[in-house]
């Protein structure tokens, strides 16, 4: 029986036009966040489940990260809600604890936006790569 190849990150473009990746599960949410820069933004709905998220670059805008934010929201557990908390802090900031189960981490000097979730095939479709 043939393995498939790991599966990647799902990537989208910002109307910046900056990449945006968001994880598919746990694993692939440590990955992600494993391998990002410590200046790029990590992204991640506020006490729920759900996906990680990395704006890829340093320094992005208000607009970037505000798309990002909904993004997180709409692949969390809050994707039905209107007003959904999504924390953002810089990668070096988010730590995973020794012995954490996949996907499991904590993080400092984050900021919260409340966000609507981006409509999946309004948006997040049409720039999906």
């Amino acid at each position: 029986m043939k393995q498939l190849p790991p599966s990647k990150p799902m990537k989208f473009t910002a109307p910046s036009g900056r990449t945006i990746l968001v994880g598919k599960n746990n694993l692939q949410n440590d990955k992600l966040t494993g391998t990002a820069q410590p200046n790029e933004v990590w992204l991640h709905a506020k006490d729920m489940p759900g996906s990680h998220v990395i704006i890829v670059g340093e320094a992005p805008d208000e607009e970037t990260i505000l798309f990002a934010a909904r993004l997180a929201a709409l692949y969390s557990k809050g994707k039905n809600g209107s007003r959904v908390p999504v924390d953002y802090t810089l990668r070096r900031y988010v730590k995973k604890p020794g012995g954490a189960k996949p996907g499991f981490v904590i993080y400092t000097n984050q900021r919260t936006l409340y966000v609507q979730p981006a409509q999946e095939a309004q948006e997040a479709s049409i720039h999906e790569q």
